[in-house]
């Protein structure tokens, strides 16, 4: 984690300010604790990814593989001890993610070249720089990265540790990633120039998520989504299609840019390996926020 990150930051759960305390540091902080200063939240920093979630157990409550890793390859005393103390507070009955996580990071690594990507970062040089940039739902960091190499600072959050440090690799100085929930960011009420959340409509419940990434635009807000939402157990409730994502977005006082007022099939390849591929064709909708800052078009 980057030290410059942490003025930006505020507590998951009652939004105040934080606090650093730093067990290991080289070019930025590998190894910490990042505290509420007033309800003593407390995040773990581990391999310079911070834990910005309610409480690690909750988050290790699906993730034991994991947490029994991050144990084992944490240095600090302190850490390791908040990391089994976590474990043993979580039901080994639970489905562990760390696995499937791990495959989705390959897949991700392994789908670069997809057309989609060239699409997107064609959109993105249309934006006009900004001073504060957020992604939701990162992953391994191939948008963010584009997002850096114009705008002052860029953001970037995913649920999954495994892809965050695949992420912290591109190693730009304006550029930090951290472990979050979209639905409880950890950024209080924090107002961005521009906002990005790709193809994350069928993993996050869709309203609940519009609702916290229109409060933080003041600038753009660009989505895309193949409205794949046959998840089986893990399905959302509420399935928005191009039509009434749109209208949300109406509703709020959006105005659509760039020729995404109607739906769009750009293709968008998965690599899942050598032999089974995904193909879907997403819609992409960049918005400008018209009751605040007006960016051009």
């Amino acid at each position: 984690m980057h030290e410059f990150s942490l003025r930006h930051l505020r507590c998951v759960n009652c939004k105040s300010e934080l606090e650093l305390q730093v067990f290991d540091e080289s070019n930025e902080i590998d190894e910490g604790i990042i505290l509420c200063k007033n309800c003593d939240s407390k995040y773990p920093i581990i391999s310079k990814v911070p834990i910005l979630w309610k409480d690690l157990v909750s988050y290790l409550s699906n993730r034991a593989q994991l947490g029994g890793h991050l144990m084992n390859n944490t240095k600090n005393l302190i850490l390791k001890t908040m990391i089994r103390n976590s474990l043993a507070k979580i039901n080994k009955n639970t489905d562990d993610v760390t696995d499937l996580e791990k495959r989705w990071v390959v897949t991700y690594k392994n789908s670069l070249k997809s057309r989609f990507y060239s699409h997107i970062k064609n959109s993105l040089e249309k934006i006009p720089k900004s001073k504060l940039v957020l992604e939701h739902g990162c992953s391994i960091g191939q948008v963010t990265k584009i997002l850096g190499q114009k705008h002052e600072i860029v953001f970037g959050i995913d649920q999954s540790f495994v892809a965050i440090m695949e992420a912290k690799k591109i190693n730009r100085k304006n550029m930090d990633f951290f472990v979050a929930n979209s639905l409880f960011p950890p950024f209080g009420d924090r107002k961005f120039d521009l906002v990005v959340g790709l193809n994350v409509l069928e993993l996050i419940e869709p309203l609940d998520f519009l609702k916290v990434v229109l409060s933080q635009v003041k600038g753009i807000l660009i989505l895309s989504d193949p409205y794949d939402f046959e998840r089986g157990k893990n399905s959302v409730r509420v399935r928005l299609d191009p039509k009434s994502l749109r209208n949300e977005l109406k509703k709020h006082g959006f105005s659509f840019i760039q020729k995404s007022k109607k739906p769009s099939f750009i293709p968008w390849k998965l690599n899942v390996n050598n032999r089974l591929s995904l193909h879907y064709q997403v819609d992409l909708i960049i918005a400008r926020n018209s009751t605040r800052v007006s960016f051009g078009s």
